[in-house]
This record gives structure tokens, C-alpha cells and sequence, in this order.
């Protein structure tokens, strides 16, 4: 072997540095010897990833639920809950605790120091994959959030929404801080969690029961679009409220304007970039040429938000909501699917493996608080959004209930405040693990409900059909 005599020395020679120099070159030397093994357990906790996602999201459809909900709960199976085997550092686990890390301790022989380092630099490479997957995630709900559908339903969707906002946030947050003394951030943060609604649940289930044109239907998806649009600006402002640690009140104008001015200015700068999109798009040759481009604006549009002090999913928000105007709309949403189906499942299992659902065990005296605080927070989740319905006026013979159970599930978007909220570290385990269980159950409660409240008589079906006529 050539190159062993100049590595030993070269090693030797680090013993004659000054002290302060030899951490930071042994560190490096280190993370080189030790990239081949953190590939190996990058590769075998995607293989993990990708089985518990599949797994999960196909019982889930077999059951005919929303496969996102498979894909939380084979998380929460592989995770912390259970298995360990994809577990995090930030959420208090070592490396010992990791099964993936203990098959690469076999296999290679690796010293406990060693094992931490492969452990930590491994553990930020699979998150670094999961914050790209929900960049992808929000900029393929930006791409399916069609604004022209808002101008169907007008104010009684803006009305349907804000109210779908408020109520549930204003009643969690000060119901966590006057009933449960939880603390400003935190409760903020968890509000903010309630104040979602999974587009993509509440279409499928309306299309599925022949709801989805129905006057109810229009209001139930356009609300739901503009709620995704209000969620994201909630949680931009509530996400940089936590990296702040505390609640100025000029901080929050400024990023609930700052946000607002963001995505308007967007979409009204959209009109003019999409031709020129188009045009790139046209004029370029190789393979790639709409993907490209399209993620190149993606991931600068999250940078810009990101610079701003807001939230990079914001800046992906918008940057499909621009796209969407475009010609070629509906062939771009056909080319980021792919690239969402290998990236969106590892934010959402790792979301379910950092859940540790042991805090919600009631034989434990000191789990017990938050099994509380879970179930007041399914409560405000589920009347916060029923109420809306009854916000509708001016719309003789409407199905207020359905318009109001419409806007349960919380789905993806919910999830999405949970894992941001524990990744900077706002939300305690019994807290973080309450709005998960808050967001899989109303997303389990809302398809079946959903069905039920569309059951009408005969003459309730006449009389809204007469009222459609008129």
C-alpha cells in the first residue's frame, strides 16, 4: 500500500500541532474514514424508510384510508415507538438505541466515539432528505392549489376558512395556556397545528361519494386551498417566533406582512415568469427540461423565503402556486410525482419515528397530563372546524354540516407543524406526540364522517336540487 506510510505520518504529525488545531483536523480526518459507514446507514435506513412507507401506505389504502397515514404509522412503527431502528439524536436518543447502528457496530467493529460520530452525521443526512421532501411536498401542493377554482365560491370560501383558522387557533392556544399553564411558544405553536386542512384528503373522499361539484364541494375545496394558503403563513410566523424564543409584537406584523407581500407579489409576478418558463422550458433540449427549471425556481423561491426570515416551505408554496398557471401545468405535476414519491415518504416516516408514544402511556402517573392534553386538543380540532359551516349565509338548502366536516382532517399540512415544531425544538414530547395523535385521528374520523353527513332524505335531495335549478 503506497499511500499508508504518508497517512501514519501525516497522523503522527498532527500530535505536534498546537492543541486548539488537532480536534478540528482530527475531526475531519474522521468523517473521511468514516463516510463510507454513514453511507451504509444512510442506504440501509432509506431501505427502512421505503418498506415501512410502502407497507404502511398499502394496509392504509386497503382500508381506504389515506395512505399518508400508513406511511405515519409504519414511521412510528420503525421509530422510537417501537422498533428503533431509524431514531434521531435530537429527539434524545443515542446511538446505542438505534438497531441500524448496532448492525454497523457488528459489522465493522466501530469504537463507541466512532459509533456517535456515524450515528450523528448519518442521523443529519436522513434529516437533510426529509426538510428537502417537505420543500417538494408544499411545492407540489402549490402546483395542485388551483386559484382560478377560488373565484367559483368567492367570499363564502374566504369567510368558510378564516373562520376554519381563527377558532381553532385562538381556542388551542389559549386553552393550552389558561387550562394546561403551557408555555407562550409552545401553545402558539400547537394552535397553529389546528388551524390545517388536507386538501387532498377532503378531495378524494368528496370525488369519491360524487361531492366534488356539489355547492358544498366547491366551498369545502376552495376554503381548504385558501386555509393551506393562511396555514403556511401561520406557520412562517409562529416557525420563526420559535427561533426568536419569545413574542414581539413587530416581528409578527412583520412576517405575517412580510408573508402576505410574499406570496402576492408571487403570483402577480408569476403571470409574467410563466411565459418565460414556458419559453426556457421550449428552447431547451435535453432531458430534464421542464423538471429542472421548474425545482431551480422552487429552491430559490425557498431561499428567498428562507432569507426573509420566513420559511423555505413558504418560498416552495409559492413557487408552485406560480407554476400553476403555466400551459404546461399539468405535465410538470406529472414530472415532480416521481421525484415527491422518493423524497415526501422520508419526511413522513421520519415525522412517525421521532413520535415517542410511550409519553402517552396512561399506566405512567407523570403521561397522563398529555393524554389530556391530546384529547382537548381532538376536541377543539374537530368543533373548530364544524362551526364553519354554519359561517355560510346567503345559501339557501346547504349542507352546513358537511361544509363543516369537510374542513376536518388536518393530513399532511398538520404533520408538517408537528415535525417543524419538534425539529426546533418549540414542542416537548407529550405535546408533539398530542398533535400527531390530534392530526391522525381527525384524519381517520373525517372520510367516514364526511359520507355520513352527505346522507340526505328524498326531499331534502328535491329540495336542494330545486334550489340548484333556481
Amino acid at each position: 500500500m503506497i499511500f499508508s506510510e504518508p497517512i501514519v505520518n501525516s497522523c503522527t504529525w498532527l500530535n505536534f500541532l498546537p492543541v486548539g488545531l488537532q480536534p478540528s483536523l482530527l475531526a475531519k480526518t474522521n468523517e473521511a474514514e468514516y463516510a463510507p459507514i454513514v453511507l451504509t446507514g444512510v442506504l440501509l435506513s432509506l431501505v427502512v424508510i421505503y418498506l415501512a412507507s410502502k407497507i404502511g401506505g398499502e394496509l392504509s389504502r386497503m382500508m381506504d384510508l389515506p395512505p399518508v397515514l400508513g406511511e405515519l404509522v409504519g414511521g412510528v412503527v420503525v421509530g422510537a415507538s417501537a422498533l428503533h431502528l431509524v431514531v434521531f439524536p435530537d429527539s434524545g436518543a443515542a446511538a446505542t438505541d438505534s438497531m441500524i447502528m448496532t448492525i454497523l457496530q457488528f459489522i465493522n467493529n466501530l469504537t463507541p466515539d466512532a459509533l456517535t460520530s456515524i450515528f450523528q452525521t448519518q442521523s443529519e443526512v436522513v434529516s437533510v432528505l426529509a426538510e428537502l421532501g417537505v420543500i417538494i411536498l408544499l411545492f407540489e401542493i402549490g402546483l395542485e392549489s388551483d386559484l382560478k377554482e377560488l373565484q367559483k365560491v368567492g367570499y363564502q370560501a374566504t369567510i368558510v376558512a378564516c373562520v376554519g383558522v381563527a377558532v381553532p387557533f385562538a381556542a388551542g392556544t389559549a386553552g393550552l395556556i389558561l387550562l394546561f399553564h403551557a408555555p407562550v411558544i409552545p401553545a402558539i405553536f400547537a394552535g397553529a397545528a389546528l388551524t390545517a386542512t388536507s386538501i387532498g384528503i377532503t378531495s378524494k373522499v368528496l370525488s369519491e361519494i360524487g361531492q366534488l361539484k356539489s355547492r358544498e364541494g366547491q366551498i369545502i375545496v376552495g376554503a381548504a386551498v385558501i386555509d393551506d394558503i393562511l396555514g403556511i403563513i401561520v406557520l412562517a410566523v409562529v416557525a420563526s417566533l420559535a427561533k426568536t424564543g419569545e413574542v414581539d409584537i413587530f416581528n409578527v406584523i412583520y412576517l405575517i406582512v412580510s408573508a402576505t407581500v410574499f406570496l402576492i407579489a408571487s403570483i402577480l409576478l408569476g403571470k409574467y415568469f410563466n411565459q418565460s418558463f414556458v419559453a426556457i422550458a421550449n428552447k431547451l433540449q435535453t432531458r430534464g427540461n421542464l423538471i429542472i427549471p421548474a425545482f431551480i425556481f422552487a429552491f430559490f423561491m425557498a431561499f428567498l423565503g428562507s432569507a426573509i426570515h420566513l420559511e423555505a416551505i413558504l418560498g416552495a408554496f409559492a413557487a408552485g402556486l406560480v407554476l400553476d398557471e403555466t400551459d404546461k401545468r399539468k405535465e410538470l405535476d406529472e414530472q415532480v410525482k416521481p421525484v415527491a414519491d422518493i423524497l415526501v415518504p422520508v419526511f413522513f416516516v421520519t415525522v412517525g419515528a421521532k413520535v415517542d408514544l410511550g409519553v402517552l402511556n396512561p399506566l405512567v402517573p407523570g403521561n397522563r397530563e398529555g393524554l389530556i392534553i391530546a384529547a382537548f386538543l381532538i376536541v377543539i380540532a374537530i368543533i373548530g372546524k364544524v362551526v364553519t359551516g354554519w359561517s355560510v349565509f346567503g345559501q339557501p338548502g346547504i349542507n352546513r354540516l358537511a361544509v363543516g366536516v369537510g374542513m376536518i382532517p388536518r393530513g399532511e399540512v398538520g404533520l408538517v407543524f408537528a415535525a417543524i415544531g419538534a425539529a426546533s425544538g418549540t414542542l416537548d414530547k407529550p405535546l408533539q406526540a398530542a398533535i400527531v395523535i390530534m392530526v391522525i385521528l381527525t384524519t381517520f374520523v373525517a372520510p367516514p364522517l364526511l359520507r355520513f353527513a352527505f346522507k340526505r332524505s328524498p326531499e331534502e335531495k328535491e329540495s336542494l336540487e330545486e334550489a340548484n335549478f333556481t
